[in-house]
């Protein structure tokens, strides 16, 4: 492996981490706030925390530097923004009719979809890394599936099209990813992405201060670590990389959402579990050889 592809493998599991953290942030913020106050409240955020390093790193460019990639950046964002407003919140409401488990494992189905999406874009996997995938679906499996809770819910087909999405998002990230700076990239999503969900919260929700100040630690975790920092190094980290083994990397946060609960909310891990999640970790470890 050369220096290149362990560096950014470093950032994609980095990524990983933060994401599958959030997920105890989320639980917890949905205590007290709506799916779009809350998405809107984490994408403000993240865009926020941005906004500083753009402003610096532009200052050293030339001006007609910064206006030819600002016309990149903005269809980009855009792109991205929407996919990953769809993606959110159909995850966020779906997993209000379904298990935490089932919403886990279906989401991170983009592992399996990303590759059939790629082949149609010309971008083949080899059958290593096919076996890597197959690998991370039985891992998932029993990382987040039980016995006995198998049957679709109204909250599952919500969720499966969250994955759907999130495997375009992936794509669409590989896309634009070498061609614009990732940080102006991950910004603009963030701001496309909070005009949309603010749009949702006024028409379907009646967020209060109160409401919003009560969530605010698992809220600014969510906005700037889990947005503005993870989905930077999923920018960042995708240069480069083949989408497939890319969204393999960040599947992990399936895993650590897994440890973070026990760590966090004193949730035990069960034999079937630690299975899974040796399955994918052997998976990550296949695919990277």
């Amino acid at each position: 492996m050369n220096k290149f592809v362990l560096r950014q493998s470093a950032l994609l599991l980095l990524a990983a981490t933060i994401w599958g953290v959030a997920f105890v942030a989320q639980s917890v913020g949905a205590e007290y706030v709506g799916p779009f106050t809350f998405l809107a409240s984490r994408s403000v955020i993240g865009m926020v925390v941005l906004l500083p390093y753009i402003w610096l790193w532009d200052r050293k460019k030339g001006l007609k530097e910064v206006q030819v990639d600002r016309k990149k950046s903005i269809i980009g964002g855009v792109c991205c923004g929407c996919l990953l407003f769809i993606a959110s919140i159909l995850q966020q409401i779906g997993i209000q009719y379904t298990t935490v488990g089932k919403s886990g494992f279906i989401t991170a189905m983009y592992i399996v979809l990303v590759p059939i999406v790629s082949i149609f874009l010309k971008k083949k996997a080899g059958i290593k890394i096919w076996m890597g995938v197959i690998l991370a679906v039985c891992g998932l499996y029993f990382l987040c599936m039980t016995p006995g809770n198998i049957s679709l819910q109204k909250g599952d087909v919500l969720t499966f099209f969250c994955a759907v999405t999130f495997s375009f998002h992936i794509l669409v990230v590989d896309y634009y990813a070498p061609r614009i700076d990732g940080v102006k990239l991950s910004c603009i999503q963030f701001a496309v992405c909070g005009v949309l969900a603010m749009v949702g919260m006024v028409a379907f929700e009646a967020p209060s201060v109160d409401a919003v100040l009560s969530a605010w630690l698992p809220i600014l975790y969510a906005g700037a670590l889990s947005s503005g920092v993870a989905y930077t190094l999923q920018i960042v980290g995708q240069r480069g990389m083949n989408p497939t083994v890319a969204s393999l990397l960040m599947s992990m946060e399936s895993v650590i959402s897994v440890i973070a609960g026990w760590a966090i909310l004193g949730q035990a891990l069960s034999g079937r579990e630690l299975i899974g999640c040796v399955m994918m970790f052997g998976a990550i470890i296949l695919v990277q050889l």
